[in-house]
């Protein structure tokens, strides 16, 4: 079977306490300075009493999936048969529900261990159609919510963005997103910005639910999530949405000055009346807004 024997009988070894709540810590700062990189988190977190060293703070930031906002060099090159997409939001005024959808991957810290978040937003109303939690980072838990999404909205999107992860240029992912028939869209270089609604959106989920709860466990952390993310689409008011839910505006778009969302027939680029390419405005609707 070509398994060694080292990997049959290897038992995982689970994180100590102490760094569990050294990747709180460090998922707060993240928060705070998303431009911060390994040194200066660790000079923060030393200021705040934490002995850790940078060799640390660099490895549970990889284990986090966590990394800060910089201009990279050309340093990596796709692998052998890696299909790159492109970006296909430049220049869109995007008015209405179910044109596009974003998902992206965040970290969810727990009293006793941590876990990882996807969800699928529209991008017009900020509505989450769909999350999962899982513990690990395999592609899989962002294939059931894309399913999940596709059955809550009862339609599919034009266009589906996210940014390069290896969950989403994985071809489960990819096959589930274009089999729908739905355009991929993936943030290229210079391009991290456009994830702004829905990291506005891991923000408010940590400060208003997660640390405030601190979850002992996945089933726990499930639960409260489900209360939380009803409340978000139901109840809580957003500034940026003139006050009104998320639901408000995907259900009732026409009542917002938003398109209807009926985009089951307009499937190639020639077909999008409803999305118009303006050279003036080569921006995304309120790119100077991503309150929530």
């Amino acid at each position: 079977m070509e398994i060694s024997r080292t990997a049959y009988y290897y038992q995982p070894c689970p994180e100590t306490e102490a760094n569990l709540q050294v990747m709180r810590q460090l998922d707060e700062l993240h928060l705070e300075h998303p431009v911060y990189g390994s040194r200066r988190l660790t000079v923060l977190l030393r200021r705040s009493g934490c002995r850790v060293n940078r060799k640390r703070v660099v490895r549970l930031l990889r284990l986090m999936g966590i990394e800060a906002i910089y201009p990279r060099r050309h340093l990596s090159q796709p692998g052998e048969g890696h299909e790159i997409f492109p970006y296909l939001l430049d220049g869109l005024t995007i008015n209405g529900p179910d044109q596009v959808w974003c998902s992206d991957i965040t970290y969810v810290p727990m009293a006793y261990g941590f876990m990882y978040l996807v969800a699928v937003m529209d991008w017009w109303s900020r509505y989450v159609l769909a999350w999962e939690l899982s513990n690990t980072l395999e592609a899989e838990f962002c294939i059931r919510a894309w399913e999940r999404a596709l059955g809550e909205a009862g339609r599919t999107p034009l266009i589906s963005n996210t940014d390069q992860g290896a969950q989403f240029t994985s071809p489960g992912f990819v096959d589930a997103v274009q089999s729908a028939g739905v355009e991929v869209s993936m943030d290229g270089r210079g391009r991290w910005i456009d994830n702004r609604f829905i990291e506005r959106l891991w923000r408010s989920v940590k400060y208003e639910d997660i640390y405030l709860n601190d979850y002992g466990d996945g089933l726990s952390a499930g639960r409260g999530l489900r209360r939380y993310f009803e409340d978000y689409n139901h109840q809580r008011p957003h500034q940026a949405l003139e006050d009104a839910t998320p639901a408000d505006w995907y259900r009732r778009p026409q009542d917002f000055g938003g398109q209807p969302a009926a985009w089951d027939a307009m499937r190639t680029p020639a077909q999008r009346s409803g999305l118009e390419r303006s050279p003036e405005e080569p921006q995304l609707r309120d790119t100077n807004d991503t309150s929530f």
